[in-house]
């Protein structure tokens, strides 16, 4: 995939910065599903709280794309460093997962070389996080390099045991993401729900959760909607995206997410769902007004 799709690129530019949608060729199964309006979207279900990660859009002014994403119905923008939060708050919107440029995908937990560095970095970003109302931050697990399942899960659980301990105090909670390591990142360690489930298990505290993302977990595992039902308990989060290309969630890919959707709610479910596909249209509102229309079950 190319660089313009790498979030970790896309999320260490933001401290630095802030068409016409055809539906043409729809499926009968959207058929429901109307984006022909052309004023704000409203009158949004209220059974998923919809939100959207900023880095898909970075090349957008980050001030109207807040103020166009609450327009949408969306509640919160995802994946926000610290110096973006009160621009969304303006526009009555959370950060539904905060991050920040010490935060990197293949340099986690499982390695105790890092956890020093990374608990006294976490600390700060969690007291931002508290003194702002903000709820969860992510985190990851780091690349293999060759290390077995269980010791990864030892080495993790012995650097965030501390961390989600203090995020406690703080009414924090610790996010560790799904990512696949098929195509998108190689040798990550979190890339199947099971391990992610048996880190929450080893560790036993109530304030470390997964971000299950549907997009790599159907690159890595499928069965979607079987594995949410099994393990959301685990669950605090969720993220979307087109398999394959990781591109709008439509029917030009094999996902058929109002079905997902209406898995996610059934299980009880009232976290966050996070729009983080690529657009490919032209106008990029537009593609996630759309998207917005399809999750809204």
């Amino acid at each position: 995939m190319s660089s313009k799709y790498n979030r970790r690129d896309a999320i260490k530019n933001l401290a630095l910065g802030t068409g016409v949608l055809s539906l043409g060729g729809v499926m009968s199964s959207f058929a429901a599903i109307s984006c022909e309006n052309e004023k704000p979207q409203q009158n949004l279900k209220g059974n998923i709280n919809h939100a959207v990660c900023w880095w898909p859009y970075n090349d957008l002014d980050f001030d109207n794309f807040a103020k166009e994403s609450s327009e949408l119905g969306i509640q919160a923008i995802d994946l926000l460093t610290p110096s973006q939060w009160e621009t969304a708050e303006k526009y009555g919107l959370k950060c539904s997962m905060a991050t920040d440029d010490f935060a990197v995908i293949e340099h986690g937990f499982n390695d105790p070389a890092n956890h020093a560095a990374l608990q006294e970095n976490y600390k700060g970003l969690i007291d931002k996080a508290s003194e702002a109302g903000i709820k969860n931050v992510i985190c990851f697990s780091g690349n293999r390099r060759g290390m077995d399942d269980d010791t990864g899960i030892e080495n993790c659980a012995t650097g965030l045991i501390p961390l989600v301990d203090y995020a406690a105090e703080r009414d924090v909670v610790l996010v560790m993401e799904l990512l696949n390591s098929k195509v998108n990142h190689p040798d990550y360690q979190c890339d199947h729900t099971a391990w992610g489930a048996r880190l929450a298990e080893a560790m036993g505290r109530e304030n470390f959760k997964l971000l299950y993302d549907i997009y790599h977990m159907q690159i890595m595992e499928g069965d979607v909607i079987a594995t949410i039902q099994k393990y959301n308990k685990y669950i605090n989060h969720y993220h979307t995206g087109g398999v394959p290309g990781r591109n709008e969630i439509n029917e030009t890919q094999e996902l058929f997410y109002p079905a997902i959707m209406r898995a996610i709610v059934e299980t009880g479910f009232n976290g966050y769902v996070a729009q983080e596909f690529v657009p490919t249209y032209e106008d990029k509102i537009a593609a996630l007004k759309e998207a917005i229309a399809i999750c809204d079950v």
